[in-house]
């Protein structure tokens, strides 16, 4: 009866702090998905040079997160064993990345915009709304860093409404100047990047205001920077592999035919934003494993584990109606052009099956990394790709796979990421947890 008890407690707990997570999580995929929504109302190139656009900020943005997922348990675990004041020191080392990265990183992306979407396969009118779109965003990348850090921060704290309301009112904000810029002042492209930027701008000055008072006053130092470094090195192999994947995907669909293109950015970004539902109960996960095993409770630490995972599945199968349900005429929410319309079908279909696998593979990437297992998870993200590369290239070789090729690829990978995380969750939780990347080799 105790133990029922502490399971419906727990249940309520993520379910909790689940529901403002989905809306913290929504900053930059919201972003894109609205770009997306109404740059498609341009025309077809300007879609298709989104979706270049798009691929190599979420890539350069997923390199970055890993501020966010290296502060969470931070801070997490800090407070479960009673140190609030180390909390505050992992702000501060926090919000000075932040601006030491973000800064040259959004130089970097800004100068490179044109060649990048070339490698990506932009030509010609898809090209110039890419590079259009990447000079101006990159103006953005320091502070999406800066609200990344916020959001870690009150992540590892527990807090989570106020991240939201910053969350509900940037998007609804850059709606309403998104309309106004690309139809009211028809600026097209640059219209669309220039409204998100000045929401994210906005979005970090909210953040700096909130972390105010959870924040230490101290300077910048290489001893307290250097571990989140390392730490932020594996989340960055983790993010680069995981990225290689959608990175490779645009690529194929670019060398297929401009349909196929716009209709897989649709996919991808639909992708993203549905992942929001799933790894909303990751963010609970991170947060209260890492407290328990910071409290040196790891009977609690695995119970969060088993339950994430369940409501996650759960949540899939809600998403994974919906999708299915809706294929037929989905995708004229996003283009009058039949072609990409016919494309979509078959790949929302797909989209559906992939949610169960994405909801243990997500649930349990959040539990491993509030164990601080992110050396495993990094290694493990490279060798995940073998179940990708085949079909893709398959697809690759043979165009006529299309949209149903990639996303088949991607459906393979997401079924090897479910199946060595709950391998990895067990083994770690029947051995007892070892915190900072110590626990026993697993194999897989």
């Amino acid at each position: 009866m105790g133990e029922g008890l502490r399971d419906g407690e727990l249940r309520r707990r993520i379910v909790g702090l689940a529901v403002p997570a989905l809306g913290t999580l929504a900053v930059e995929p919201l972003y894109v998905l609205v770009d997306t929504a109404i740059v498609g109302r341009l025309g077809t190139p300007q879609l298709a040079g989104l979706a270049i656009a798009s691929t190599v900020l979420l890539t350069v943005v997923s390199l970055a997160s890993a501020l966010e997922y290296g502060i969470t348990p931070d801070v997490a675990y800090a407070h479960g064993a009673g140190e609030p004041g180390r909390a505050r020191q992992v702000s501060a080392d926090g919000l000075s990345m932040a601006v030491l990265v973000g800064v040259p990183l959004g130089a970097v992306v800004a100068v490179l915009a044109r060649p990048l979407a070339a490698l990506l396969g932009g030509r010609g009118e898809v090209l110039d709304a890419a590079a259009t779109y990447l000079r101006i965003a990159a103006l953005g990348l320091p502070f999406v860093l800066i609200a990344y850090v916020g959001h870690g921060v009150m992540r590892g704290l527990g807090s989570l409404r106020r991240p939201l309301v910053v969350v509900l009112v940037a998007n609804v904000v850059n709606v309403v100047l998104e309309l106004i810029a690309v139809y009211g002042l028809h600026l097209g492209v640059a219209g669309s990047a220039w409204s998100t930027t000045i929401v994210q701008a906005g979005a970090a000055l909210a953040f700096l205001a909130i972390l105010a008072p959870h924040t230490a006053r101290i300077r910048p130092a290489w001893s307290r920077l250097r571990p989140m470094f390392v730490s932020g090195g594996h989340f960055a192999v983790r993010s680069l592999a995981m990225f290689a994947v959608w990175n490779t995907a645009t690529f194929v669909a670019a060398h297929t035919d401009t349909p196929t293109l716009a209709a897989h950015q649709v996919l991808t970004q639909l992708f993203m934003f549905l992942s929001l539902g799933l790894d909303a109960l990751a963010i609970p996960a991170q947060m209260l494993v890492a407290g328990a095993l910071g409290a040196g409770d790891a009977g609690r630490a695995r119970l969060v584990g088993r339950l994430c995972t369940r409501l996650s599945l759960w949540c899939a199968g809600g998403l994974a109606v919906i999708l299915a349900v809706t294929s037929p005429w989905a995708g004229g929410l996003f283009s009058h052009d039949g072609a990409v319309r016919h494309r979509l079908v078959g790949g929302l279909l797909i989209l559906a099956v992939m949610q169960f696998p994405g909801a243990v593979a997500f649930a349990l990437d959040g539990a491993l990394i509030g164990a601080e297992d992110e050396r495993w998870l990094a290694g493990r993200a490279v060798r995940n790709i073998a179940a990708y590369a085949p079909l893709a290239l398959l697809t690759l070789a043979i165009p006529r796979l299309g949209l149903v090729g990639l996303w088949g690829a991607q459906l393979s990978w997401m079924l090897l990421r479910a199946w060595v995380n709950h391998r990895r969750w067990r083994s770690l939780a029947g051995a007892g947890f070892r915190r900072g990347g110590s626990t026993p080799a697993v194999p897989g």
